[in-house]
């Protein structure tokens, strides 16, 4: 521009650099060392718009896991607002139980990586993600029958996995203890329609004292108790199994249920039940 020519007027909305020349990477560029920063809409990114229950539910609740529809949905997402509104993350929290492998093996390791994509489903939508607690069923696996050595070594190898995916475990056993219901009984009859599946069980896993129908029955009233203490020790906790609603009974009453596939889509029998053995 000669020292004759006018200077350009600017018009509203216009900036002293606004007929800068070059490629828009470059004009960025000079924009950036300038102090300048690109304008961004809020709802450019996923994680920068305002979070929803909903949101977070539908995020994990979708064919690949879900089994069954999630008993008491409402709950569920009352739950999951309450995470939100103190910054906490989704609290999960599922029993882990013990076959007759000795040791841990594959279909464990695929099992843990499906539960583990499952939550990661929860921590692409929401900042806090989501944290899950395994019970080891330490009572259930005495119960069947099983040497408590291997139970500890079988117990130790999950625990062991899990921690290195940012998940915790615990065992059943002190769940109760911490509930204070240790010394509590049950003494209730089993409903005859949960009877005839926990003796169905109990022929093929139960190597116990006594007959398997007594089997069944210890078993019944063992989860009787355990329930309240898992209801007692984790208030806010969605509950996850891999069992159909048929088997509810054995579940916390106070807390939502997830029902779950266990390694993949359409696959729901247990990992620590599924032989590897050729």
């Amino acid at each position: 521009m000669s020292e004759q020519e006018p200077a350009a007027k600017l018009t509203a909305g216009t900036s002293p650099h606004s007929n800068e020349r070059g490629t828009p990477g470059e004009r960025t560029e000079r924009k950036r060392a300038r102090g300048h920063h690109e304008y961004t809409p809020k709802d450019a990114y996923p994680s920068q718009r305002k979070i929803t229950p909903e949101r977070i539910l539908a995020a994990f609740n979708v064919r690949t896991f879900r089994r069954e529809p999630p008993g008491d949905e409402q709950l569920m997402l009352q739950f999951i607002a309450r995470a939100i509104a103190f910054n906490e993350p989704v609290p999960f929290v599922m029993y882990w139980g013990k076959g007759p492998r000795p040791a841990m093996a594959k279909p464990d390791v695929d099992c843990i990586a499906f539960l583990d994509a499952m939550l990661d489903r929860v921590r692409e939508v929401y900042a806090h993600g989501a944290k899950l607690k395994l019970l080891f069923t330490d009572t259930h696996a005495l119960l069947n029958g099983h040497a408590p050595d291997t139970v500890r070594s079988y117990f130790g190898e999950i625990a062991h996995n899990v921690r290195e995916r940012g998940i915790e475990s615990c065992w059943l056993g002190d769940v109760v203890r911490t509930s204070g219901l240790a010394e509590s009984k049950a003494e209730d009859e089993m409903p005859q329609e949960l009877g005839e599946r926990l003796t169905a069980s109990a022929k093929k896993w139960y190597f116990g004292e006594g007959t398997v129908e007594e089997g069944a029955l210890r078993y019944y009233r063992a989860n009787l108790i355990e329930r309240r203490a898992v209801e007692t020790v984790y208030p806010h906790s969605i509950m996850i199994t891999f069992n159909t609603s048929a088997l509810r009974a054995l579940l916390p009453f106070s807390l939502p249920v997830f029902y779950m596939y266990s390694m993949r889509r359409g696959l729901s029998v247990k990992p620590w039940f599924v032989s590897t053995e050729a």
